[in-house]
């Protein structure tokens, strides 16, 4: 197939491009290498990928309708796996604006291009922020889901029903993710296992937001398995549906942050603060739903992932230069 990747060199996009080559696929990647973050880490995230003759990397922002549909006269796509975005619940408070002209208008123009070529089937990524208050954990997916607790999770609610608009009025085929605290290699600076890893080995104090605060932590290359799995189911039934991708099982982030102080081998200096207003105390997934029609089936444990993770950290010329010294913090 001929794979259109939005966000394709960022954290979970570079992950989908790798494994869509490693089957056989031809991928287009589009990325705008913002600032929110260094561009630099997104470069080396698709070093590896950009050296086979089957990829191509479109420098493009999908906040900009014509530069989304010159992309996609290049790609010519049979399917598109939509993962650009303004992620993180917190900035989002701070810059609602920048959430709006990314989430909701490049979102709006990615699905206007696949309409306008004939409903060009696609994975759309959105997160499970959108249950806010709505529901109580595990989520589903039947929940209505209109209780946001930040404009993050407000604009990728409205994005979630801008494509249901699109398949009732277009026939535009669809799965809608709702990623569930992602991590692994080449995660963010801003999330929390970069965020951890960083202050434990620079010995620095970690504030936990929350001392009963818990994640269905996902490891990427569980999601990965999801979002090739929706990328078949909506080719093929040319329908729409939200799948959860996550864990069912919430673990206390506390746990995590003993996980990887005892990886790193140093000791965690943690302050307990107060969790904010925009952030849901636990999130867990009911994953029934993308285990029957997508056939997804999470493998890896948190504790496999923190390992999996430092190894990254020390052994990757990926990993920034400020996660590398983690053998010096085991030796």
């Amino acid at each position: 197939m001929r794979v259109l990747v939005t966000g394709g060199a960022g954290f979970i996009g570079s992950h989908v491009a790798d494994r869509l080559l490693a089957r056989g696929d031809e991928v287009f990647t589009v990325d705008s290498f913002d600032d929110y973050y260094d561009p630099e880490q997104k470069r080396r995230n698709v070093r590896a990928a950009s050296a086979n003759a089957r990829y191509r990397l479109i420098e493009a922002d999908i906040s900009d309708a014509a530069a989304v549909e010159r992309a996609f006269d290049t790609a010519r796509p049979e399917a598109v796996v939509h993962l650009a975005a303004r992620a993180g619940v917190r900035a989002s408070v701070e810059q609602p604006l920048a959430y709006v002209m990314t989430n909701e208008v490049g979102g709006l123009h990615v699905l206007e291009a696949c309409r306008r070529r004939g409903g060009v089937p696609i994975a759309f990524a959105s997160t499970s922020s959108v249950y806010g208050a709505s529901s109580e954990p595990p989520f589903r997916e039947d929940v209505a889901a209109d209780r946001p607790l930040s404009p993050y999770a407000a604009s990728k609610r409205a994005s979630e029903l801008m494509v249901h608009a699109y398949h009732h009025v277009h026939g535009q085929p669809a799965a809608i993710l709702r990623f569930f605290t992602v991590y692994g290699p080449r995660g963010r600076p801003d999330m929390a296992f970069a965020g951890f890893t960083r202050a434990l080995l620079e010995r620095r104090e970690l504030r936990l937001h929350g001392e009963a605060t818990a994640r269905a932590f996902t490891f990427v290359d569980d999601i990965v398995d999801g979002v090739l799995g929706a990328i078949g189911w909506a080719a093929r039934t040319r329908a729409l549906g939200p799948f959860n991708l996550g864990r069912s099982e919430p673990v206390r982030v506390r746990r995590l942050i003993e996980l990887l102080a005892a990886a790193l081998g140093v000791e965690a200096h943690v302050r307990v603060v107060e969790l904010g207003i925009s952030e849901s105390p636990v999130t867990a997934a009911c994953v029934d739903r993308a285990r029957a029609e997508l056939g997804y089936d999470p493998k890896v444990p948190l504790e496999l992932g923190v390992e999996r993770w430092c190894d990254w950290c020390e052994r990757s010329e990926e990993a920034p230069a400020w996660l590398r010294p983690a053998s010096r913090a085991r030796a």
